[in-house]
């Protein structure tokens, strides 16, 4: 059964907070997560953590983190696009990584999407992330404003 919200930007009550719910992500309460993909509030729009999961919550590229790194960067931009902004419009970015060793295959596939922009950043290892088969999980704060 697909999201029948996918596609739309959803008021959640809040004022002035709109839940973002693009087509072709995993959307977290399908899959009993009480969590949004994403929200924009005024100006800027809050990305959850993301990784590497297609549509049906399956890890895209196992083992591979440059994959993963593509994939959950591709649900992000989907994610960003839903609000009117796009990964260039990002000033945070944060990685979590399962292996520390593997931040050079981050940033040379960081440093394709973002070319010479540097938004403020964080990098850390964690001991494991919500789907064993995920190396990474990426969140972001995107700076967009309302025309």
């Amino acid at each position: 059964m697909e999201n029948e919200m996918a596609g739309k930007g959803v008021r959640d009550g809040r004022k002035g907070v709109i839940e973002l719910v693009p087509e072709g992500v995993a959307y977290p309460p399908k899959f009993g997560s009480p969590t949004a993909l994403g929200v924009r509030a005024g100006d800027f729009i809050f990305i959850s953590g993301m990784i590497a999961w297609n549509a049906e919550r399956k890890i895209v590229g196992v083992g591979d983190c440059r994959a993963q790194t593509r994939q959950a960067l591709h649900n992000m931009q989907v994610t960003l696009e839903q609000g009117g902004a796009s990964l260039l419009d990002i000033v945070k970015i944060s990685f979590y990584l399962t292996d520390i060793r593997q931040k050079t295959e981050i940033w040379e596939e960081r440093k394709v999407i973002f070319g010479n922009a540097r938004p403020a950043s964080t990098l850390v290892e964690v001991s494991h992330l919500v789907d064993p088969q995920a190396l990474l999980e990426i969140d972001a704060v995107a700076y967009a404003p309302l025309k």
